[in-house]
């Protein structure tokens, strides 16, 4: 593939205009694009970057925008959405694809292009953001530890900071549904936060409260990993989560129209996302833990900057690569692409693993 172009789909969204911002720090200069004329251009003529505009369901004018393109970096959610019809565009057009996903459902949805994508030669790689680039990285770091791992945990919080708005919309669309566990191989699913329990992350004086969700690491670590038994975690108030333990009680309130829509005039309303002065203050955590039949273990500890900023510099990584023709053909992961190291190359990252 002879083309070295990068089209930014979703380049006025908040995380894709951060990415937009930030490209040049990679030497990047990524086209800007998506369906609203007036904030696409604007961001493109303030970072003298060229743009197009052009809807995700206009088949044709989408592989007429990336025919001159390597690779597409997908910034508009959510992705249960906006995946397919932009990967049947890179695939029509030879294109690669990245995404900043986090859905359960769109990263089992993907690896169903595989084949496709190693017959043209392109890969497709999404979760390339916060979700799920460092604890996919510390997934493998951890298996390679004790490689006969059967059972894996993993837990996050992000101390400091907020969602952004089309984060926000899209937990909407995910209102009412079960959360998911790796049992034996086989996602099963089980009530959203069944589980609870307390992690001591390094320079926290106190223990933080977790619960289980189905993070994409249920479907990427897998992937990366083989370990057949694996459990996500993120930090919540503890009220709220007995607050949760009762949703089955108002599973179909959480599905109604009426509901949503009354959520969803609220998320437009709020702001974009945190600010710059919230991202550089906030930090996130990450902990993760392997064991075997036998009962050995192997433990880890990663420290991250904001959400939102590891998610603008992983995408910008992972897309340089790719531009300089590091890459695999098919569906990947972002370890089993690059290694459990691909997030030692991100700044402000420490990780440090602990056997028993």
């Amino acid at each position: 593939m002879q083309r070295n172009r990068i089209l930014l789909y979703g380049a006025n969204g908040y995380t894709g205009e951060l990415i937009a911002r930030y490209a040049g720090q990679y030497g990047l200069t990524p086209i800007l694009a998506g369906r609203k004329k007036a904030a696409i251009e604007a961001l493109a003529k303030e970072l003298k970057l060229d743009f197009r505009i052009v809807e995700l369901d206009d088949a044709a004018g989408m592989r007429a925008a990336l025919e001159d393109v390597t690779l597409v970096i997908q910034a508009a959610g959510p992705y249960h959405i906006t995946a397919q019809p932009m990967i049947e565009a890179c695939l029509a057009t030879n294109t690669h694809y990245i995404d900043l996903n986090g859905d359960l459902d769109v990263f089992e949805l993907l690896q169903r292009y595989d084949q496709q994508a190693k017959a043209k030669d392109i890969m497709i790689l999404p979760g390339a953001g916060f979700d799920v680039v460092p604890t996919d990285c510390l997934a493998l770091a951890l298996k390679q530890q004790l490689p006969d791992a059967d059972q894996l945990t993993i837990a996050f919080a992000v101390i400091g900071s907020a969602l952004s708005r089309g984060t926000s919309i899209s937990t909407l669309h995910k209102l009412g549904t079960p959360g998911a566990i790796r049992k034996n191989g086989q996602i099963a699913y089980e009530p959203m936060g069944k589980k609870g329990m307390s992690v001591k992350f390094p320079g926290h004086k106190d223990p933080v409260f977790v619960m289980s969700i189905p993070w994409g690491d249920i479907s990427t670590a897998y992937f990366s990993t083989g370990i057949p038994n694996i459990r996500t975690y993120t930090a919540i108030n503890k009220a709220a989560w007995y607050f949760l333990k009762g949703q089955a009680l108002f599973n179909w309130l959480l599905k109604t129209s009426f509901l949503r829509g009354i959520l969803m005039s609220i998320f437009k309303m709020q702001s974009a996302g945190p600010n710059q002065a919230v991202r550089d203050k906030a930090v996130s955590h990450i902990w993760g833990k392997v064991t075997n039949a036998k009962g050995a273990s192997a433990e880890a500890n990663m420290e991250t900057p904001e959400a939102y900023s590891l998610t603008a510099y992983a995408i910008l990584v992972i897309a340089k690569k790719i531009i300089n023709g590091e890459y695999k053909p098919g569906y990947q992961t972002p370890a089993s692409a690059y290694g459990p190291d691909l997030v030692m190359e991100i700044p402000g990252v420490k990780r440090e693993i602990i056997l028993s």
